[in-house]
């Protein structure tokens, strides 16, 4: 580093690049995998399935606008973390935070499952791409991925440009040929529209994995946040709401539901039969642009892991930075567990599993919300979101958890839950009786010579 310089996490985003930031995490992960899973738990009904990827802009809408008021309010790297512990206590912060360190690995662990998808299909053109093949590139993306990383974040900023461009270039052509194919009106174009509401209901409980699925398409440090965050939802998310619904009734115009539902990589697939020609094309393109969306998914999830060793919730040894200002051992944490939710799952059951848990933690941020309101109302707060928001997305998240613990109760999600409590076997010990463990203080001393990494320099914000 430049002498003088200091060490610390820095402010990189304005409005320009929060709204890229937003988009590179929105668009490039659940466009390409999410269809074939909303329709799959739609009963393949052309109409129910539209209808979800609309109520999935809603929701991710007001939930995204409360996050803001939580974001403003806590201006930095980790901000729910500090609002759970400042309206629950620092148990329920720790439990959020032990969650998110699996969530944010299964988020990584999808995208890099996607990324491999898309980057070896075209080696596979007749059938399912093998398994084997296609969770050993994902480990090895996953790897140089988070390598790039830890060279801090304004090293890739021109990729992510790029990448923004390049998603929004695709998906503007895929939702223009739609248009054009409709307009052109040949029968096999628009005859799945026509009775688009005739095929089988789903059950309640199916009609929830769908939302599932679809938020998942939704799931996305700033400077200045209390003006930015606003505006960069403002402008991201009506964006990619009516790309994706254009990009849904485009691939519905080409592909019957059962053949987008067989396919591995819609989008290729898409290419083959609209434009056969330029179908090589879509791989490459697709593929680059995941590549960043892995990216900078790291680089974001990364940072909660980072705050609660600043807190003394996690061991010093993840309060590092490397000489690029990258915590670069809280990067090596989530890859290394999104290398075992790579090996041990696979990607619709990963994306049922992190929404699942997103959905629990999501309530009790909103009731923290409502709370924040009623104990403190003459508190003042740069930006409040509307009150129906909180209490519509507290609505709606209770049903994601209730209705499929009743309607189809799954062992699996009874894991998740135990999952969540695990933390307390950490918790109890290691932070409330502040147990030390002297072999594990050797082996950070040890591990900082090895990475070349230090504590951070105080933070005059």
């Amino acid at each position: 580093m430049d002498r003088g310089e200091k060490i610390q996490l820095k402010r990189v985003f304005g409005y320009w690049w929060g709204t890229s930031f937003l988009l590179i995490n929105i668009i490039g992960a659940g466009i390409f995998v999410s269809p074939k899973g909303v329709l799959a738990y739609s009963c393949m009904n052309v109409g129910v399935s539209l209808c979800v990827w609309a109520g999935c802009a809603i929701l991710a809408m007001t939930s995204t606008l409360c996050s803001a008021e939580i974001s403003i309010s806590f201006p930095c790297s980790g901000a729910q973390y500090y609002f759970l512990k400042r309206y629950f206590g620092s148990t329920v912060a720790f439990l959020n935070l032990w969650t998110s360190l699996f969530l944010g690995s299964g988020v990584v662990a999808g995208q890099a499952l996607l990324l491999a998808e898309y980057s070896i299909q075209p080696f596979f053109p007749s059938c399912s791409v093998p398994k084997l093949p296609k969770k050993c590139l994902a480990l090895a993306m996953l790897w140089i991925v988070g390598i790039l990383t830890s060279r801090g974040v304004k090293e890739v900023t021109w990729l992510q440009i790029a990448s923004s461009v390049l998603k929004v270039s695709i998906l503007s052509f895929i939702s223009l040929t739609g248009v054009v194919f409709l307009i052109r009106g040949k029968k096999e174009n628009v005859e799945r529209f026509q009775n688009a509401f005739d095929a089988e209901l789903p059950d309640i409980s199916h009609l929830i994995q769908a939302i599932f699925q679809g938020y998942f398409a939704y799931s996305g440090e700033l400077k200045k946040p209390r003006t930015t965050i606003p505006k960069c939802i403002f402008t991201a998310l009506p964006l990619v709401t009516v790309v994706y619904l254009l990009v849904n009734i485009s691939y519905l115009t080409v592909l019957t539901p059962r053949e987008i539902l067989s396919s591995d990589a819609v989008a290729i697939t898409w290419a083959d039969r609209a434009f056969p020609s330029l179908a090589w094309i879509m791989p490459f393109a697709i593929s680059t642009s995941l590549f960043s969306n892995l990216l900078i998914s790291i680089f974001k999830s990364s940072r909660p892991i980072y705050l609660a060793s600043q807190e003394g919730q996690l061991p010093l040894l993840f309060n590092t930075l490397n000489s690029h200002s990258s915590p670069f051992t809280a990067v090596l944490l989530l890859v290394t567990l999104g290398s075992l939710a790579i090996i041990l799952t696979s990607l619709i059951d990963l994306i049922n599993y992190i929404f699942f848990t997103g959905s629990l933690w999501s309530i009790l941020l909103m009731i923290g919300i409502l709370r924040r309101r009623y104990q403190e109302p003459n508190l003042s707060i740069p930006y409040k979101v509307f009150l129906s928001f909180p209490l519509a997305t507290i609505v709606i998240d209770v049903g994601l958890v209730v209705i499929p613990l009743v309607k189809s109760p799954n062992v699996h999600y009874v894991y998740v839950l135990l999952l969540v409590l695990s933390g307390l076997l950490f918790y109890i010990p290691l932070i409330h009786f502040k147990i030390r463990l002297a072999w594990f203080e050797k082996m950070t001393c040890y591990l900082q010579l090895l990475f070349n990494i230090c504590l951070p320099d105080v933070s005059e914000e």
